[in-house]
């Protein structure tokens, strides 16, 4: 057979083959854009931030649902039909087999991706919500000239305000906190990874060990000193540099916490996954030792 028909034939193959899906969310700051980057090193992985396919698909939901006129045309075979299509209309331009998306929000729709994917798994990044909030202040004052729009006027104010209004039920800390505790109490907690951030940075080849063992893949070899991925234009259009600069090699650092002492004992106790009664999730993360604010 020539070579220009078997490399031909194989193209065909591959893009034959149906991608398997999984997931990535949890909590903001916690390493979720790290891992996508490490991921994304082996070829037969696609990973990235997060994607707007879970908003596409609940936006086509409610265009379809009882609010809407066109109710009546739709029953549940169609709606799950073209829910599906939207996965595979986002996703038809990449060639690996196995595909990532990454949205904060997954784990409340856990119901609705067990009737689209018979095998996907979630992998959840978590950390401590006083880091995480110590993260996004941390942020907030590398940008001093640059207000952003993850706060309005009125939450702008004070390091105060600015974590009321992350932890709200509507805020990027809080509703990804409820997210995850509805799924990792959920009846689909099973299908459930949570990876500790400092785990992930201190121990990063086990780490990738066991989740290529939860997943069901052949493991790959990944180099730890050059994760290359960034999202700088994505940042840009929030007014947040760096929200999602991936530094090039995964190393833990200790630091000292720059919150108040007072906001940092508020928050340092809803790390809920320490106590796993009553859930079936799978973790990787250390016992939990007496919480300082020096990390």
């Amino acid at each position: 057979m020539p070579s220009g028909q078997f490399i031909y034939q194989t193209t065909l193959l591959r893009l034959s083959v149906t991608p398997r899906f999984h997931f990535i969310s949890g909590l903001p700051r916690s390493g979720s854009t790290l891992l996508a980057g490490i991921l994304r090193q082996n070829p037969l992985f696609h990973a990235a931030m997060s994607s707007p396919v879970a908003g596409l698909l609940n936006g086509a939901l409610e265009q379809m649902g009882a609010h809407s006129e066109s109710y009546s045309f739709f029953d549940d075979a169609k709606r799950k039909r073209i829910c599906k299509a939207l996965f595979e209309a986002y996703y038809a331009d990449k060639q690996q087999s196995v595909i990532f998306d990454t949205n904060r929000q997954w784990t409340a729709r856990m119901h609705q991706l067990v009737e689209l994917f018979d095998d996907f798994r979630m992998i959840c990044c978590v950390r401590n919500p006083a880091w995480i909030m110590d993260s996004f202040e941390t942020i907030y004052r590398k940008n001093p000239f640059d207000y952003s729009r993850m706060f309005n006027p009125a939450t702008r104010n004070t390091v105060y305000s600015r974590c009321e209004a992350l932890i709200s039920a509507g805020g990027s800390v809080g509703s990804a906190w409820t997210a995850l505790k509805e799924a990792y109490y959920g009846e689909f907690s099973d299908r459930l990874l949570l990876i500790d951030y400092d785990l992930l940075t201190q121990h990063p080849t086990r780490t990738l060990e066991l989740i290529y063992q939860f997943i069901d893949e052949p493991v790959f070899d990944h180099d730890f000193n050059y994760v290359d991925y960034d999202e700088n234009e994505f940042d840009q259009t929030l007014g947040v540099k760096g929200l999602h600069t991936v530094k090039k090699k995964v190393e833990f650092k200790t630091r000292r916490s720059i919150l108040p002492p007072d906001l940092f004992v508020k928050y340092q106790e809803m790390d809920f996954w320490q106590d796993n009664t009553g859930s079936s999730a799978s973790i990787i993360a250390a016992k939990k030792p007496t919480v300082s604010s020096e990390k």
